[in-house]
């Protein structure tokens, strides 16, 4: 449990962290139309 601890859950919170950084900068690279929020109804 305490490797589980002390490795696997930082290591995750960064993947977590870069995936999340990544999505977000993905938007600056698409066009306007697909970086705007999705029409409602």
């Amino acid at each position: 449990m305490s490797f589980l601890r002390s490795k696997l859950l930082p290591a995750a919170i960064v993947l977590l962290f870069g995936l999340a950084l990544f999505a977000v900068s993905a938007r600056i690279w698409l066009p306007g139309d697909m970086a705007a929020p999705a029409p409602l109804g």
